[in-house]
């Protein structure tokens, strides 16, 4: 689902569990030793897709540990994002020289729990999710809303290593395209020289899923 958002450099693999659960390396397995087996299970199997996806650059097996903030730290010259839901997990990985930086995230194609959409969207983006559920009522745009600032956060962090509310990118989806654009409130981050105000993403309903990407090119 996701190998479709992003352009065709950027190596995408996915998982539909019960896929068997790759094995861990030593240092990865210390990460989640005191976890859940859920937790264990979905963060083995969201590195193995990483690493298939790596192996595509050929890039070799290779721990793929987290940083102080909890990103995941990727080989040197590759850039990379993970997102795992129940019953699907996907990593998407392109190289540095191609790619600035990754956001993909997948979410459950269910409404969003009780009281979440006011703790994460803007008025203006309530009124246009409401709008596009008199168009298209069998989306669960709120979910689409979520999804789409998740791969937003996860495509800035990497190039500003700063924290990014949920208020400061405001998320306009169009339904024809199957894109959204995510207008910064915020000064946004410098890649090659040009500030970033937007970012661009792409997105999916299907399988039980909502699946939202954003793909941040070096030039």
């Amino acid at each position: 689902m996701i190998e479709s958002l992003v352009p065709p450099w950027v190596a995408v693999e996915e998982a539909f569990r019960p896929d068997p659960v790759p094995e861990l390396f030593p240092e990865e397995q210390e990460i989640v030793a005191d976890s859940v087996e859920r937790r264990r299970q979905e963060f083995a199997t969201v590195r193995g897709c990483a690493r298939r996806a790596l192996g595509r650059l050929d890039v070799g097996p290779v721990p793929i540990l987290t940083g102080t903030d909890g990103a995941p730290v990727w080989p040197g010259g590759t850039v990379g994002s993970m997102t795992h839901c129940a019953g699907y997990c996907a990593a998407a990985v392109a190289r540095t020289t191609e790619v600035a930086s990754l956001g993909i995230d997948a979410e459950p194609g269910l409404p969003l729990p009780h009281g979440v959409l006011e703790s994460v969207a803007l008025p203006g983006e309530r009124i246009r999710l409401a709008g596009l559920a008199d168009r298209q009522p069998d989306i669960f745009w709120d979910r689409l809303l979520f999804s789409a600032k998740e791969s937003v956060y996860k495509a800035w962090y990497p190039l500003t290593g700063r924290w990014l509310d949920f208020h400061e990118a405001d998320i306009a989806i169009d339904l024809r395209t199957r894109t959204f654009r995510a207008g910064l409130l915020v000064p946004g981050p410098v890649v090659e020289g040009r500030r970033i105000e937007a970012f661009s993403g792409n997105w999916r309903v299907g399988n039980g899923l909502v699946v939202t990407a954003i793909t941040v090119p070096r030039c």
